[in-house]
């Protein structure tokens, strides 16, 4: 790297300006896709369909998200400027798409065309942008940050996984106060916003000059070849114990809100929801930043599995969803458990693309991030329906009262029973991703000739 980018002076050669701003930019815009919750029934409502069938717009979009990270991700290695501009361009007509069509079907209620243009726009067009939105900052804060690479990356990515909490009370305060077709306008207005965010992020966004020049013996080499120089065990663990864990995440997420109802403190979702969503970004700048301290960076995801284990099966023993109301102890355990898993959950997207980078070399890091994130694809849509599915099928729904600020009772419908058996599905998966930890992910050349000269030492 040239002497430019060891000077902090101008703002061209400025790492901030160039890498983690931009990073930020556009990873707190598209990470608004976790919002869909606030606004999903709304949408239902206004367009006169039920919940279940709208649900497929966002299942649609982190499906898309995965699959155009992966077959887009050459795009983004060549050329960061031209994809960082598709995210722009597509995350924002995707989402005035939808409003658009919101608008279309309040005008005629019940319309397929309703439905299937939010699916197309929410889900594909959006799904492009967030797919390439996401992978177009990484590769560039790895390059400008080289020292704390992890650091770098869980700062961009902490901005997606916080977007939710930052978003949510403003899409509320929209919502609320933009009356009848408030939900169409919003998107409306939100798409001009996250336009003008997203591409003074894709114009500032920069590779560090002279990045290339220690690449080109890579250069050569298709991503399938950097990935077969090591056994292919190793990259099929990395993919699989990834899905796991975000699979395990959206299932225990999926259900946080009426879990939390179950422990008696339905009065206080909105705030434990904030709160979950601060551990998951915390998690993402958390692990990854003290993963830069470590020999081998798989060393976090073995304690992300460890720990969502350990706080699983507490809950499991004590039957703590079921028994939690009343009991103090009981509801900081299964409290515990949801911001446990909501970091590790943070934590394992965030460490992805700098243990890849360790294993494979800066060389083709966006195309193999990229296809790694089909992982999510696939956890996107396994998920949250293998959590419904069990509630669906175990147990049997109870009713609840629950005192409202007003002084009346409101009667809440849950399934204790059906959340623990969530729970025995995903600490099965859990010990599965932590046996694949220590036997399919080798350690790296660094970790190894760590513990040579530890060994010599002694």
């Amino acid at each position: 790297m040239g002497e430019n980018q060891k000077k902090s002076g101008g703002w061209r050669t400025n790492k901030w300006v160039r890498a983690a701003i931009p990073a930020l930019l556009l990873h707190c815009s598209i990470g608004t896709v976790y919002c869909w919750s606030i606004f999903s029934q709304e949408i239902a409502d206004y367009i006169g369909f039920s919940k279940g069938a709208t649900e497929w717009a966002f299942s649609f979009a982190i499906f898309f998200l995965g699959m155009s990270a992966a077959f887009l991700g050459n795009i983004v290695e060549k050329d960061i400027h031209k994809s960082s501009l598709i995210a722009t361009i597509c995350f924002a007509a995707g989402m005035a798409g939808t409003g658009f069509f919101i608008y279309y079907g309040g005008m005629h209620k019940g319309s397929i065309l309703a439905l299937i243009g939010i699916y197309v726009c929410y889900g594909f067009i959006m799904g492009i942008g967030l797919g390439t939105g996401y992978l177009s900052p990484v590769k560039t804060l790895m390059l400008w940050f080289e020292d704390r690479k992890g650091l770098a990356t869980g700062l961009a990515v902490a901005g997606f996984g916080a977007a939710k909490a930052i978003a949510s009370p403003i899409m509320q305060a929209m919502l609320d106060g933009l009356g009848d077709g408030g939900i169409y306008k919003m998107f409306l207005i939100l798409a001009a916003v996250y336009f003008v965010m997203m591409f003074i992020g894709h114009l500032l966004l920069k590779k560090p000059d002279g990045w290339h020049e220690p690449q080109k013996k890579e250069k050569g080499q298709s991503m399938m070849a950097v990935i077969k120089s090591k056994p292919i065990a190793n990259y099929i663990g990395i993919w699989l114990m990834f899905y796991i864990n975000i699979t395990c995440g959206l299932a225990l997420i999926s259900q946080e809100k009426m879990i939390v109802k179950c422990i008696g403190l339905a009065g206080a979702v909105g705030i434990i929801s904030t709160v979950s969503a601060i551990f998951n970004a915390g998690g993402r700048l958390g692990f990854s930043a003290w993963a830069d301290t470590m020999k081998d960076r798989n060393t976090i995801y073995k304690l992300i599995f460890i720990l969502s284990i350990a706080f699983t099966g507490i809950v499991l023993l004590t039957n703590g969803i079921k028994n939690g109301e009343g009991n103090t102890l009981l509801v900081v355990l299964v409290l515990g458990l949801i911001f446990v898993v909501n970091a590790g959950y943070g934590g394992g997207f965030s460490n992805v693309p700098t243990l890849l980078s360790d294993h494979y070399g800066m060389g083709n890091i966006s195309a193999i991030h990229g296809l790694t994130l089909s992982a999510w694809a696939f956890a996107g849509l396994t998920g949250n329906q293998m959590a419904t599915w069990i509630v669906n099928t175990f147990g049997k729904p109870v009713d609840i009262e629950h005192a409202l600020a007003d002084g009346t009772v409101e009667v809440l419908t849950v399934n204790p029973t059906g959340y623990q058996y969530v729970l025995y599905a995903t600490i099965v998966l859990y010990l599965i991703a932590l046996v694949i930890c220590f036997l399919m992910v080798k350690p790296t050349e660094k970790a190894l000739e760590a513990k040579k000269a530890k060994k010599a030492k002694k």
